[in-house]
C-alpha cells in the first residue's frame, strides 16, 4: 500500500518504519527541515531500541522515504497517517491545532479519495473536526479513522509489531477491511483487531492510559501508608499481585509516572469530561497523588540531614522518567533536581541515554551531568536513585560507599534490598519501605 506518516516523533517514526517493514511504501513528512535532513542521513532523532536499524534497513530498500514537501506527500498516498503531536493546553485539554493544520493541508491538497488516520491521541471527537476541516477545503471523498497507538516508550517497536490489539474506529465497513489487511501482518499470533465506531476508539486510548496511571497512584498511596504504619510495600505488593484480577503490572511504587503520555491523558480526560458537565473525581486524585509523589523522597532527604541541606551535593541516578528512553517529559527527575536546587543543594547526575535531552533542557545550568555513574559519586553526600535502569541494578556497592561522603541511598523505584544494604553499612530509605 502506499502510505504517508506526517509528523516524525516517537509514534510517526516507528509507525513509519514498521509499516515498510511489511512491504508498504511510506513517505514520512515533517515541516522540521533540520529533523528530515538528519533522518535522510541515517541520524534518527530519538533514542528507541530498534528504530536505527529498522529504518536504515527499510530506507536502504527503498520503501522508507523522509520528506518536507506535503503536497508531494498527500498526492502520493492513499492513506495518510497524522501523527504530530496534541501537546496539553493550559487547562488540560488537548491542543488540537497541530493536527488540523495537517488536516486542513491534506485536503488543500487532495488530489482524489483518501483515507485519513488520526494516529495522535485526540480527544473524543476529533476524527469528526479532522473529517469537517478537510472537507472544507476538497470536494473529494474522505474517510477518517480513527487509530489509536499503544505504544511504551522504549518497547515502541515490538509493541506495534507484535501489538496486544488493535483498534480501529470507522463506520464505513469497507474501510475497515481495508484498515484489517493494513495491519494484518502484525496479528498473526492471534491478537485481536477491533473495529468499532469512533468514537469508542478515541475514547479506547485515554481510558486505557487513564487506568494504568490509576494503578500507579493507588499503590503509591499505600505505599505512604507503608511508611506510615511500618508495613512494608513490597510485601503487599508480592500479596496483591498474585491475585489474577489485580496481575502485577503497573503496582510498583515509586517517585510517579511521567512521559509524553499519562499525565497528558489524564488531564485530558478530566478536560473532556468536564466539557460535558461530567465530574473525574478518581482521575483528578490520580493526578494529585502523583504530582505529590515526585517529591515523596525530599522529606526523607532534608530530615537525614538535619532539617538543612543548603551547600551538600547530591548525586542522582536517571534522569529520563523511564528506562530505554531518553524522554524527559514530566520526569520525576526533574522536580527533584528542583527541589533540591531550591534548597541550596549542589547536584551532579547520570543518565546511560537522556544527557543530551538534559543540556537540551538547559539542566546543565544548575546540574553537573557526569559521563559516569560512579565518577558522579566523588565528594557526594547521598545518592538518589531515580531511574530504574538495568546498569544501576546491581551496582558496585563498596565503590559506592567509597566514594560518597556519606553512606546513604535514597532509592525512587525500590531496587536494591534494604537489609543488604544495612549490612553494608548503608543508611537507605526507599518508598514505602520501613
Amino acid at each position: 500500500m502506499k502510505l504517508a506518516v506526517i509528523g516524525t516523533g516517537y509514534v510517526g517514526l516507528v509507525a513509519g518504519a514498521c509499516f515498510a517493514q511489511t512491504g508498504n511504501h511510506v513517505i514520512c513528512m515533517d515541516k522540521d527541515k533540520e529533523k528530515i535532513k538528519s533522518l535522510q542521513k541515517g541520524i534518527i532523532p530519538i533514542y528507541e531500541p530498534g528504530l536505527d536499524d529498522l529504518v536504515k534497513k527499510n530506507t536502504e530498500a527503498g520503501r522508507l522515504v523522509f520528506t518536507t514537501d506535503m503536497k508531494k506527500t498527500v498526492e502520493s498516498s492513499d492513506i495518510i497517517f497524522i501523527a504530530v503531536g496534541t501537546p496539553p493546553d493550559e487547562d488540560g485539554s488537548a491542543d488540537l491545532t497541530h493536527v488540523l493544520e495537517v488536516a486542513s493541508a491534506i485536503g488543500k491538497y487532495m488530489n482524489g479519495y483518501k483515507i485519513v488516520v488520526d494516529k495522535s491521541t485526540v480527544p473524543v471527537g476529533t476524527a469528526r473536526k479532522v473529517k469537517e476541516t478537510i472537507q472544507k477545503e476538497t470536494n473529494y471523498e474522505v474517510d477518517v479513522v480513527a487509530n489509536p497507538e499503544f505504544l511504551k516508550e522504549g518497547a515502541a517497536v515490538d509493541d506495534f509489531m507484535y501489538p496486544d490489539r488493535v483498534i480501529i474506529g470507522t463506520s464505513n465497513p469497507k474501510v475497515a477491511e481495508i484498515m484489517r489487511e493494513l495491519y494484518s501482518p502484525f496479528v498473526r499470533t492471534g491478537n485481536p483487531i477491533m473495529v468499532m465506531d469512533e468514537l469508542s476508539a478515541e475514547l479506547t486510548k485515554y481510558a486505557a492510559n487513564s487506568i494504568l496511571a490509576t494503578k500507579i497512584s493507588f499503590m503509591n498511596e499505600i505505599a505512604g501508608l507503608c511508611d506510615r504504619v511500618g508495613a512494608d510495600v513490597e510485601m503487599v505488593r508480592r500479596g496483591i499481585g498474585s491475585d489474577k484480577r489485580i496481575g502485577y503490572a503497573f503496582i510498583f511504587p515509586g517517585v510517579g509516572y511521567g512521559g509524553s503520555c499519562f499525565p497528558k491523558d489524564v488531564k485530558a480526560l478530566i478536560r473532556t469530561a468536564k466539557e460535558f458537565d461530567y465530574d473525574m473525581r478518581i482521575l483528578k486524585a490520580v493526578e494529585a497523588v502523583n504530582e505529590d509523589q515526585k517529591r515523596v523522597l525530599i522529606p526523607k532527604i532534608v530530615n537525614y540531614f538535619g532539617g538543612d541541606i543548603s551547600g551538600k551535593t547530591f548525586t542522582i541516578w536517571g534522569l529520563s522518567f523511564k528506562p530505554r528512553t531518553d524522554d524527559m517529559r514530566e520526569a520525576p527527575s526533574r522536580v527533584i533536581i528542583e527541589e533540591l536546587h531550591k534548597r541550596g543543594a549542589k547536584i551532579k547526575a547520570h543518565d546511560p541515554a537522556a544527557m543530551n535531552e538534559a543540556r537540551r533542557l538547559k539542566l546543565d545550568k544548575i546540574v553537573t551531568l557526569c559521563k559516569d555513574n560512579y565518577e558522579a559519586l566523588k565528594d557526594s553526600d547521598g545518592l538518589i536513585l531515580v531511574t530504574e535502569w538495568l546498569e544501576y541494578r546491581e551496582p558496585d556497592f563498596e565503590l559506592i560507599k567509597s566514594l560518597l561522603r556519606t553512606p546513604v541511598i535514597f532509592d525512587g523505584r525500590n531496587i536494591y534490598s534494604p537489609q543488604k544494604l544495612r549490612e553494608l553499612g548503608f543508611d537507605y530509605f526507599a518508598v514505602g519501605r520501613p
